[in-house]
């Protein structure tokens, strides 16, 4: 084999070109962009998918239907308006027959309305029984309770002797109440349950509130239904006061309980309505269901502690029949909780943007603060590594190049014809020409050079290669 001799540049092996200039440049925005583009790209997904599961702005307004002019439902409806007035929020009231109509509303296709009180045990199709679910009443699916806000008791006047099973009012006439009213659904629910139902031998009145009272203080009528607005403690105390008029006591209310669970026992010690005269003269048990604030499924998470706020304002006071702070609470609830309110109730939490900034304003930086989180979490840390990902970029290029040459050395082991000697240089030159027409930042200039050496290094011995 013939010594290595000294390069010189006024000849070229066989099969070799000229050289070509070498293009080094600062940067290659060539690897840049495709060192950046990917980062740039899984970040931007990363802000879809997390706007995607985020809620828009919350809105302005909301509409409740309440209840009565007057009644308890329609008042509590005002006391919302004017606490969430001060987040900016603006309440329209419908007025309404009471819970039947407020939850027929709610469940109307493509409904106005967002919210509505609604007593617990009230059917969408106005029928009675259990409280409703899921599985028994599909008209009502999409609706969520936001919790129970207060009891509304039922209280049964009636003349005569005492009696101690509602079934014994069989064959009497009974005001039940208006139809689409929380009180007729409950006096039918209770009735049937004793076996007393619409087009018997009992007759079942359209009564309610004064009338009602009125027409059984005039014997028109031996028994009434009263709940709610009807029976505030000044009308209690009066009936109670009025010669053969009797205040029902339910004896079998833990019974009653267990068939209608969303009933409750109500407790009234003796004197509960009127110390001085001793009113009841003994302890009773009423019972009354919760009356629920009841939401579409898709109400706003922010609207939703809102409004459970608002409602401990409104029902966070003590009453004769409750605790102070007792409501509102998630002891029972006829539909499924929202899964937001169920967080609030158990923690009370409240952001921080919530806790120290206005309602507007609070929305907004929370929706900044989501977006900039899979910036934080994604985008920077790719930043970060940018230069050494475009470094390894690179490199990975002139890998692939030194893993060529060393294939391509391996073929040159042992004796070559002089047609695969020009073979072998030919792919040489093509591999020396690829890299240098491929731009190359100047940081990476000395391993490129260096790769150059190794391929001059193999060229040479390609040239000295004894023929066969």
């Amino acid at each position: 084999m013939e010594p290595n001799p000294k390069p010189d540049d006024s000849r070229q092996p066989e099969g070799a070109s000229q050289p070509l200039a070498l293009k080094v440049t600062t940067v290659s925005w060539s690897d840049l962009a495709h060192t950046l583009i990917p980062i740039l790209l899984l970040s931007a997904g990363a802000i879809w998918l997390t706007l995607h599961f985020v809620r828009p702005a919350p809105p302005h307004s909301l509409v409740m239907s309440a209840g009565p002019p007057g009644s308890s439902f329609d008042l509590a409806a005002e006391r919302f308006r004017a606490l969430l007035a001060r987040n900016g929020i603006t309440l329209k009231i419908l007025p309404s027959e009471g819970s039947a109509q407020n939850l027929e509303r709610l469940n109307r296709p493509h409904s106005r309305v967002d919210i509505a009180l609604v007593q617990s045990g009230t059917r969408v199709t106005g029928g009675v029984g259990a409280a409703p679910t899921h599985d028994q009443d599909d008209d009502a699916q999409g609706l969520v309770s936001l919790g129970s806000m207060f009891y509304q008791p039922v209280t049964i006047f009636y003349r005569g002797p005492r009696v101690a099973r509602l079934s014994q009012l069989r064959g009497e006439r009974i005001a039940i109440g208006k139809p689409g009213s929380g009180t007729r659904t409950l006096a039918l629910a209770l009735l049937k349950a004793n076996g007393i139902a619409p087009g018997g031998p009992t007759q079942l009145l359209d009564l309610e509130g004064a009338a009602a009272r009125d027409a059984l203080l005039a014997g028109r009528v031996n028994a009434i239904f009263l709940t709610g607005d009807s029976t505030p403690p000044a009308v209690i105390i009066k009936m109670v006061h009025t010669p053969g008029i009797r205040l029902f006591d339910f004896t079998q209310a833990a019974a009653y309980v267990r068939r209608f669970p969303y009933l409750h026992e109500l407790d009234i010690p003796a004197g509960a309505f009127d110390l001085g005269a001793n009113l009841p003269h003994r302890r009773l048990v009423l019972l009354g269901p919760a009356v629920e604030l009841l939401a579409h499924a898709d109400l706003h998470p922010a609207l939703c502690d809102l409004l459970i706020q608002a409602a401990q304002q409104v029902y966070g006071r003590a009453t004769v029949l409750h605790a102070a702070h007792e409501f509102p609470n998630t002891e029972t609830y006829s539909y499924p909780l929202d899964s937001e309110a169920a967080n609030f109730y158990k923690t009370g939490y409240k952001s921080f943007t919530y806790r120290y900034l206005p309602f507007w304003m609070a929305s907004l930086v929370n929706r900044i603060l989501v977006v900039l989180v899979p910036i934080i979490v994604v985008l920077v840390p790719g930043l970060r590594f940018l230069p050494q990902l475009y470094g390894w970029r690179v490199n990975s290029r002139i890998h692939r190049r030194y893993g060529e040459l060393m294939a391509l050395e391996r073929e040159s082991i042992g004796p070559l014809s002089r047609e695969r000697r020009a073979e072998l240089l030919d792919r040489l030159h093509q591999i020396e020409r690829a890299v240098i027409l491929r731009k190359m930042p100047g940081s990476h200039a000395e391993q490129i050079y260096l790769l150059r050496e190794h391929i001059e290094f193999v060229r040479n011995n390609l040239s000295r290669a004894v023929s066969d």
